[in-house]
């Protein structure tokens, strides 16, 4: 079988493996959903009260995104690769002309695909929910690659992960432990202005994938029919060539970290 045919056999296998764990399914659809009612309809935005949520609902399209992305893959990958462990399919798969790396390229596959839905879940309800808008700019799609990006760089720490860790529930620890501070302290749901200035932001890729998908979703010209003042949007393309740098570095060293025995 050719390396094609390889990865493409393994993304079929792990796509049927999501799909029959319907408790996986729900929570990973229901998840996205209970953000937007929580934190979009239930709390709402105060725009211009200050404090947390002060900002107006468009401008937090980017984090309910980058939640998705974040948690999601951190979570799925991290437990199939304690799950292989467990069941010694590392040591099978060595046996087999199948690769580390085609391996997790397959799951990133699987899972982009999962996070792709999510989000396209997530966009709807917060248009619908909470009067949220997207720009019209031809810069509004940068948002896929963004996505697909972040959920590799995610995939792949997943993936590490669940390497170090001794069992499942260790990796779920891990992850929440992870996640939680990168979430809150890389712009996505707290401006910068209100973080201390001497956090180094810069050094956390969920920035970059905020900061980015901020700049595409976010021009503050108009919510809910009124129109705001305008203001120049960052240039994108920089924050997706910095976050395909976390990307590539963090998969090669999971491939390599990847187990062949157990």
């Amino acid at each position: 079988m050719s390396r094609v045919g390889r990865i493409a056999a393994t993304t079929k296998a792990g796509w049927h493996s999501f799909l029959r764990r319907r408790t996986a399914v729900f929570f990973t659809f229901f998840f996205p959903a209970i953000i937007v009612v929580i934190f979009g309809v239930l709390v709402q935005t105060q725009s211009g009260d200050g404090g947390l949520f002060a900002e107006p609902p468009s401008w937090y399209i980017a984090g309910y995104i980058a939640v998705v992305v974040l948690f999601t893959p951190l979570s799925r990958v991290g437990s199939e690769v304690s799950r292989h462990r467990d069941g010694s399919q590392f040591e099978k798969l060595a046996t087999t002309p199948l690769r580390r790396w085609e391996w997790l390229l397959a799951q990133t596959l699987v899972n982009t695909v999962v996070i792709g839905l999510a989000s396209l879940l997530l966009l709807g309800l917060l248009v619908a929910g909470t009067g949220a808008t997207l720009p019209t700019g031809a810069d509004v799609w940068l948002v896929v690659p963004f996505v697909v990006v972040g959920t590799a760089l995610f995939c792949a720490i997943g993936a590490l992960l669940g390497s170090f860790a001794g069992s499942r529930d260790g990796v779920i620890a891990a992850s929440n432990g992870l996640a939680v501070p990168l979430l809150f302290l890389s712009e996505a749901f707290v401006p910068r202005e209100m973080l201390p200035g001497w956090l180094p932001l810069e050094l956390s890729p969920m920035t970059y994938l905020t900061r980015g998908l901020r700049a595409v979703t976010y021009d503050g010209s108009l919510e809910n029919g009124v129109i705001l003042a305008q203001f120049p949007r960052p240039d994108p393309h920089l924050d997706l060539a910095v976050l395909c740098v976390f990307a590539v570095v963090a998969f090669v060293a999971a491939a390599f970290k990847l187990p062949t025995t157990d």
